[in-house]
């Protein structure tokens, strides 16, 4: 989910994108002038709102920096985009600085040969013991991170919470006994909204409770990647088993079949729907839609059967890397740019333009004004109940978990059907990867 979920999902290369991409292909990283000045280049993926904060950061960059000079590129999302930075990456034609996923796919650009170790930079001591691991390899750091983290879990109503006398659940046995009193008091409200006419908005129930796995069997992302667990099996079948007992309950909003992620937003906000299992990035959305609402919208990471297992699922941010193609006068200023990102002036317009729908991964802080949610995700952080995502751990991810959570959540597969259509779906990638076991 990016990262590639849902960035991905959002991304749409559009030709202006593509037309910047080929003629970055074509140009040179970086280059002296004839005045003494540096040039480098930043690259950034077309998904708003990155290219406003690039332009951003390197404007703010070169008003501290005079003697360098910043060329912003703009390259597509997706597949499309990845293939793009691989390929830059081979033939030695990378921007000085640019904008990619950690976790998974950045092991996928092979760092140790491609990427300059950026573990003497002093921004790293800051960074969070969940991001550390997710740039990092054996044999070095290679990422600042740009933006803030995220939770996977359900959104709530919070006004509608106290009006119906409702606690936090801790538990999906407590979970359900609240989508039961919101159907019977709720006055026509959706207990939990579903969206399936943006299909990735359906794997929260399986995704987002990757961290409840993780508290069950802590070894289960190492044996998954070698083909040692499954999605068939438990702990992972429950989340394919909860989003069926939920669907099975009716407690879905009437047009969960073609309603879309905005509208799910909308619901949520609006008091529509109690419930919407989502990303807390949402609140982006929210804050943009129906802004009076932010701070009646709440988080609570999706209960497990035990208590004592329930933790929130993190998607960490993406990061700035710096090639090993890029040298001499424009390494040092590529890393001076990476360091200022994580800058108090970096972090105010990471602020500014990158509003925070989680804790920041650096050095950066988010401001007093920013949504409530994020509070509610704080304290998972603070009470050691927080874990990455299975991406950050595992490489094995089919193309089809969307089609089978929707599935699941129409009626159409049973849990352990769609579990066992999973496991099948992700052997192909498996192979492709090499991986051992498969």
């Amino acid at each position: 989910m990016s990262r590639t979920f849902p960035t991905r999902r959002f991304a749409a290369a559009t030709a202006a994108a593509a037309l910047a991409a080929t003629g970055a292909l074509t140009g040179c990283a970086a280059s002296g002038s004839g005045d003494g000045t540096t040039e480098i280049t930043f690259l950034t993926s077309n998904d708003a709102p990155n290219p406003e904060t690039a332009e951003a950061l390197a404007a703010a960059f070169e008003e501290e920096h005079p003697d360098v000079s910043v060329d912003v590129e703009i390259r597509p999302g997706g597949t499309e985009g990845d293939n793009l930075v691989k390929t830059r990456l081979s033939t030695g034609e990378m921007a000085d600085v640019f904008y990619y996923n950690s976790g998974s796919l950045l092991q996928a650009l092979n760092p140790d040969s491609t990427l300059v170790d950026l573990s003497d930079q002093e921004w790293v001591s800051s960074l969070t013991e969940e991001f550390t691991p997710v740039v990092s390899t054996d044999n070095g750091l290679y990422g600042a991170p740009l933006g803030a983290s995220f939770a996977g879990g359900v959104v709530y109503n919070k006004p509608l919470y106290e009006e119906l006398g409702l606690e936090v659940p801790e538990t999906w046995d407590e979970f359900m006994a609240n989508n039961a009193t919101i159907a019977a008091e709720g006055d026509g409200v959706a207990p939990v909204i579903q969206t399936y006419g943006e299909t990735w908005t359906s794997q929260l129930f399986v995704l987002g409770d990757f961290a409840n796995v993780l508290a069950v069997d802590p070894e289960w992302a190492d044996q998954y990647t070698a083909h040692q667990r499954s999605y068939a099996d438990e702990p992972a079948l429950l989340g394919f088993q909860h989003q069926q007992e939920v669907a099975e309950a009716g407690y879905f909003n009437e047009d969960f079949p073609s309603a879309a992620f905005q509208d799910g937003a909308r619901m949520v906000a609006e008091g529509e729907g109690a419930h919407y299992p989502m990303l807390s990035s949402v609140i982006q959305t929210i804050l943009q839609n129906t802004p009076d609402a932010v701070d009646d919208i709440g988080f609570f990471a999706l209960p497990a059967e035990d208590a004592a297992n329930t933790q929130a699922t993190i998607w960490q941010p993406n990061a700035l890397y710096v090639p090993r193609s890029t040298e001499g006068a424009e390494l040092e200023a590529a890393k001076e740019l990476v360091a200022f990102a994580n800058s108090e002036a970096g972090c105010e317009i990471q602020n500014e333009l990158l509003p925070p729908a989680g804790p920041y991964a650096g050095t950066c802080e988010a401001l007093d004004t920013a949504p409530a949610l994020l509070a509610d995700i704080q304290a998972y952080f603070d009470a050691g109940k927080a874990a990455n995502a299975l991406e950050f751990s595992s490489p094995v991810k089919g193309p089809n978990l969307e089609k089978v959570t929707v599935e699941v959540g129409s009626g159409i597969k049973t849990a352990e059907e769609a579990a066992e259509f999973y496991d099948q779906d992700v052997e192909n990638q498996a192979r492709q990867l090499g991986l051992e076991g498969w």
